[in-house]
């Protein structure tokens, strides 16, 4: 074949056939190396992912590797996954957690005066098990200590304010003098940094009941962090109704630790355990800024008393509404063995699909 036959051009339709070709070739090749690209992008995420590092596998159901998106869960093995969440939280309860709250405190009598000293510090606080959080506290726990005297008592509260903010206390439901209500600057200073304040005053005769002392300062914030404790008097002649086998108080609040009883979380709340044939006498007490509907299961309560005052004509409920602020006392006679929930019947305050958690305990009746 001669040169000049081979030097001949080629017709256009062949160029055209040939550009294409050479195209698609390159358009192949750039597709590889994105896809090569990509794929070693896809390792590196997924070696970096918690949630990749957490799923144990690189399939999926189609057989590939390195999927995108893990399998899909079916509605079957969700549920399966829920129950389990469920189960682990009743199984944990009671769970321990360092420090309790709600403790007894004794006073020192001072020429016959009751004196309790408290001091306010930050501590860390666990409220459910593994999860701590910065608490403002009396005497370092949450409730505070429990002052519980007597109608005519005289009574001697030396605070020492050892936060990085003024505070001050309020002994609410006690019918006080004016200078000790505890509301700074409408009836005292505040107390400063560093500084310690002395409260002083007699019980007023009939002014017994279930009460509370929390901060009057910042309250949304000191109060929500913990500075609250229970303050009860008892009467001189108690009345039969009130006479229990068990007095428990029971401290609500919803502030910057969630959803607590007595400062803990479900399932590190503290049941109530009695026997067969007991009477509990409970004292509710919201310290929080939402109403908690206390439900028992298994028993009612009898309402005996409201905000420390007698109630005219005691009566039967097996859910009691508790608004911020107010104190219901009740009895329940324990005439029904076993194991009974009991909780704030505003139910994401007590359970989610991972299983209950915040306002839960429980009433233990044993035989």
């Amino acid at each position: 074949m001669s040169e000049e036959l081979l030097e001949t051009p080629a017709p256009a339709h062949d160029d055209a056939r040939a550009s294409r070709r050479s195209f698609l070739k390159n358009t192949a090749l750039s597709a590889l190396a994105a896809s090569a690209l990509a794929a070693c992008t896809g390792k590196t995420a997924a070696a970096s992912s918690p949630a990749q590092k957490g799923s144990g596998s690189t399939t999926d159901a189609s057989g590939g590797t390195m999927a995108a998106h893990p399998a899909p869960v079916t509605a079957a093995a969700a549920a399966e996954d829920m129950d389990r969440m469920h189960e682990a939280g009743i199984k944990a309860f009671p769970a321990k957690t360092a420090g309790k709250g709600n403790q007894l405190l004794a006073p020192r009598l001072v020429g016959g005066v009751k004196e309790y000293q408290l001091t306010c510090t930050k501590t860390q606080w666990e409220v459910s098990p593994g999860r701590m959080v910065e608490a403002w506290t009396y005497n370092e726990c949450v409730p505070g200590p429990q002052i519980r005297v007597r109608e005519g008592d005289r009574v001697r509260v030396i605070v020492k304010n050892d936060l990085s903010e003024s505070t001050a206390v309020h002994f609410h439901g006690l019918e006080l003098p004016n200078d000790q209500d505890g509301v700074p600057f409408i009836t005292q200073p505040p107390i400063k940094p560093g500084a310690s304040h002395t409260y002083e005053f007699t019980v007023p005769e009939g002014n017994y009941g279930s009460h509370m002392y929390h901060s009057h300062h910042n309250a949304a914030k000191q109060v929500g962090l913990g500075l609250l404790g229970a303050f009860i008097v008892e009467p001189r002649n108690p009345k039969p109704i009130e006479r229990a086998d068990i007095d428990y108080t029971m401290v609500l609040n919803d502030g910057l630790h969630g959803y607590t009883l007595n400062g803990k979380g479900f399932p590190a709340t503290e049941p109530i355990v009695a026997k067969l044939g007991q009477k509990v006498r409970l004292r509710f007490m919201n310290e929080g800024m939402m109403i908690h509907p206390m439900h028992l299961h298994g028993m009612h309560m009898t309402v005996i008393a409201k905000d420390g005052w007698d109630q005219p004509a005691p009566w039967k409920c097996d859910t009691l509404n508790i608004a911020p602020g107010e104190r219901w006392d009740v009895i329940v006679n324990c005439n029904n063995p076993g194991t009974w929930a009991f909780h704030c019947h505003i139910l994401p305050h007590a359970e989610s699909d991972h299983g209950m958690f915040g306002m839960v305990t429980a009433l233990i009746v044993q035989k």
